[in-house]
């Protein structure tokens, strides 16, 4: 296949498909997981920045008496706030509820309702935006560009009046990291995931095309093996012609001229019947209601008692071995399976030496019929066996040629057997003989209604 150009080509295109279906599945997968990956982390940090925020503005709101100011009892739930814009030492973790205020990258500032900073924990973001409403959905850039995550929330006095505003935020550099780490997956992993994709769909375009070219092939071998087959007998007819018509022919020379025409003109009739059987095979699937039931006793009876003037004339001597006391019935159609046999036992003939037998054996199991044709002729190599069915093949094919075979009738008989349910089989040796066997489902004797 690989030194075919269209196929070559087919398998590159259909790998091609197959790589970009996978392709596109994937990057659309990726950009799901990059953007679930991105809900999802930014709601665990708004809920807790919002968790965070309102217990800081429940536990504050009893501690402010005045708008704008702080009262020095707000130290003790932040002990590492700071006031205004003045420098802060921190002061050593405690266990305390808020202890996030002081992790790095969270931050706590207080501003007045004019928007003026008056104090702040953890990290002081420089240049942050005033924002009177809740921040949620976008981040916040600082001066250096650093991004923040903010929660904003109102601030009242014990007695209800406006004090000004907190504000809770969280640097953003662990997130963007972590979605950097997996951008960064996604474009270096991509290509080589995609890379083993199109290596995958390759060979899974080879393996999904290597029947279609065996169809190939075997077309191209069933045309060649056409035209050679249907070049023999007109060849012949042509010469035929040219030559009587060379000459001035008497009666005799007609006479037999004739009859070389006759003879290819049925061997020509006989190829091409073969040839609309096997096809009419393949194209029609076998209609099981419509097979009515035969008796094998009768059929194997009658084909011995048709082929013995051939075995007599070949010096072959043709016995019938019925091994069942009862009939045997099959469901079919019986110009069929009489051909199949037929085949078999024309074949055997044939192919075996004069003074040698062939016998037709009728036997059954728990669920088949078994009809059996062996001989003592000349054998099929072990090569050869597995080819044997095939249209148009010949052992040997000098002696199938001067007997007007054409390599049709085991092809014939293997696809009258598919097409009845059944297996046709063959054991043979060199020099010791064949054994045909065809196994086919057994059904109920008909009910005959007088």
């Amino acid at each position: 296949m690989q030194t075919n150009k269209l196929f070559n080509l087919s398998r590159w295109r259909l790998a091609s498909y197959y790589a970009g279906v996978m392709g596109l599945i994937l990057g659309l997968c990726g950009l799901a997981v990059y953007e679930m990956t991105s809900q999802d982390h930014w709601r665990s940090l708004d809920q807790e920045l919002t968790s965070l925020a309102g217990t800081l503005h429940d536990g504050l709101e009893p501690l402010l008496h005045r708008p704008g100011q702080l009262e020095p009892s707000v130290k003790q739930v932040l002990p590492n706030l700071c006031l205004g814009t003045q420098v802060c030492v921190i002061p050593p973790r405690h266990n305390h509820i808020l202890n996030a205020t002081q992790q790095p990258g969270y931050y706590v500032r207080f501003l007045d309702l004019n928007g003026q900073l008056l104090a702040t924990a953890g990290e002081n973001p420089p240049g942050l935006a005033f924002e009177r409403e809740t921040t949620r959905q976008r981040p916040l850039t600082d001066q250096q560009g650093d991004r923040y995550h903010q929660v904003s929330l109102q601030l009242k006095t014990a007695t209800g009046k406006p004090w000004g505003y907190l504000k809770v935020g969280r640097s953003l550099r662990e997130y963007d990291h972590h979605l950097q780490t997996i951008q960064a997956f996604l474009v270096f992993g991509l290509p080589v995931v995609m890379m083993g994709v199109g290596g995958a769909s390759w060979l899974l375009a080879g393996l999904a095309m290597e029947p279609v070219y065996l169809s190939y092939q075997q077309i191209q071998q069933f045309t060649a093996d056409i035209a050679h087959e249907l070049r023999t007998p007109i060849t012949a007819i042509q010469a035929t012609l040219e030559t009587t018509l060379s000459t001035e022919p008497n009666s005799e020379e007609v006479h037999s001229t004739l009859q070389i025409l006759k003879r290819q003109n049925y061997r020509l009739t006989h190829l091409i019947q073969d040839l609309l059987l096997l096809s009419r095979m393949d194209l029609q699937d076998a209609n099981w209601s419509r097979f009515q039931p035969c008796c094998l006793n009768d059929l194997v009876g009658d084909l011995v008692e048709e082929f013995a003037g051939s075995g007599i004339t070949a010096g072959v001597q043709l016995s019938a071995e019925i091994r069942v006391e009862q009939p045997v019935w099959v469901k079919g159609e019986e110009d069929q399976l009489y051909r199949l046999v037929g085949n078999l036992i024309s074949n055997a003939i044939h192919y075996t030496p004069t003074g040698g037998e062939v016998t037709v054996m009728l036997e059954t199991d728990k669920q088949q019929a078994i009809i059996k044709v062996q001989d003592t002729g000349i054998g099929i190599a072990s090569e050869d066996q597995s080819r044997i069915f095939d249209r148009f093949y010949r052992v040997d094919t000098a002696r199938s040629r001067q007997r007007g075979g054409a390599g049709l009738g085991l092809a014939i008989a293997q696809a009258i057997a598919v097409k009845h349910q059944g297996v046709l089989s063959v054991e043979s040796e060199l020099g010791k003989g064949s054994l045909f066997t065809i196994h086919l489902p057994l059904v109920s004797a008909p009910i005959v209604r007088s």
